[in-house]
């Protein structure tokens, strides 16, 4: 069986996102030329051809969209492993946990502070990130353990430590007809004129259709709220970055959203094991509910390589 160098797949990757062999060198910081024989070289191996190239350009074939792929997940892989490998030689080293900014404030305030009290669990270090992050700085090695959400981030080859189930809330403008409600349905809020449901990137990255906007970032949907122009469903913990100018509204029929610990499934560390038993502990009736949001419960089931689809967040 043929096996393929490091080099080779970042020479590969660096050519297949670029389309041009000149910028690709430049990036890579080598001449054209040797990268042009790598990449003929690469092809011979495998015995197929990469990149169609003509007078118009360089455009990848079905084989070579695969290797992509391919290449993208072992790149990962290899770049995860000197990390936690490094890592692992440092033990002082603070446990990097992600979450998305803003939400589960209170839950992650209280895991925390729980953390800090428990003699056997590491420091942490928070890692702030935008929706759908997590799962990447985890692949990737950058962040040891993360809060997710079950069923709407990705948490496919990751063990999970489920610590939370709640309802789900409409932010709406707080001027809008609707801020006066005391509950709502995903019908009476799917298609309000005038107002749009903001749409989130899919767990494959693409948007889903619909005339409300496109959003990246938890700041440009409160601004975009704030203005009227959309309206979205969270986890009733997840409104802590709620603006006056916002208001909340439980909706009575939304799926219910479980906040869990995730981390790698293959990775064995007594910091996640120490930080995992925390989580499984958490005397959640400390915990400051949000008015008017739907009861909360707890599940310390732990599991391991669960896989979601995406739904509304």
């Amino acid at each position: 069986m043929e096996t393929l160098e490091t080099r080779e797949l970042r020479y590969f990757t660096a050519v297949a996102e670029e389309l041009h062999f000149g910028r690709a060198a430049e990036r890579l910081d080598i001449a054209q030329p040797p990268l042009s024989r790598a990449i003929q070289q690469l092809e011979r191996r495998l015995g197929v051809r990469l990149f169609d190239r003509d007078r118009s350009g360089v455009a990848l074939t079905e084989a070579g969209r695969v290797l992509q792929a391919e290449a993208g997940l072992a790149l990962t892989a290899i770049e995860a492993a000197v990390r936690r490998t490094r890592h692992a030689g440092t033990p002082s080293r603070p446990l990097r946990l992600a979450t998305k900014a803003g939400a589960s404030h209170e839950l992650l305030r209280l895991l925390l502070e729980a953390t800090a009290r428990a003699p056997s669990a590491p420091t942490i270090e928070v890692e702030l990130c935008e929706v759908g992050e997590q799962a990447g700085l985890l692949r990737s090695g950058a962040a040891d353990a993360a809060v997710m959400h079950h069923p709407v981030d990705d948490l496919a080859g990751f063990g999970t430590q489920e610590i939370l189930t709640e309802g789900q809330v409409a932010i709406v403008p707080a001027s809008h007809p609707l801020a006066s409600r005391d509950r709502v349905t995903f019908a009476e809020i799917a298609y309000v004129p005038g107002l749009p449901m903001a749409r989130w990137p899919q767990l494959d990255g693409t948007y889903p259709d619909g005339p409300g906007p496109e959003v990246r970032t938890q700041s440009q949907l409160a601004q975009l709220v704030a203005l009227g122009l959309t309206l979205l469903v969270i986890p009733a913990s997840s409104r802590a970055w709620q603006w006056p100018q916002h208001a909340a509204i439980p909706v009575t029929d939304a799926p219910a959203i479980t906040t869990v610990l995730a981390w790698p499934a293959h990775v064995r560390s007594l910091a996640v094991e120490a930080l995992r038993e925390v989580a499984a502990a958490l005397p959640l009736d400390e915990l400051d509910a949000p008015p008017s949001a739907p009861a909360q419960s707890r599940s310390a089931v732990a599991s391991t390589s669960t896989s979601t689809s995406g739904a509304k967040r």
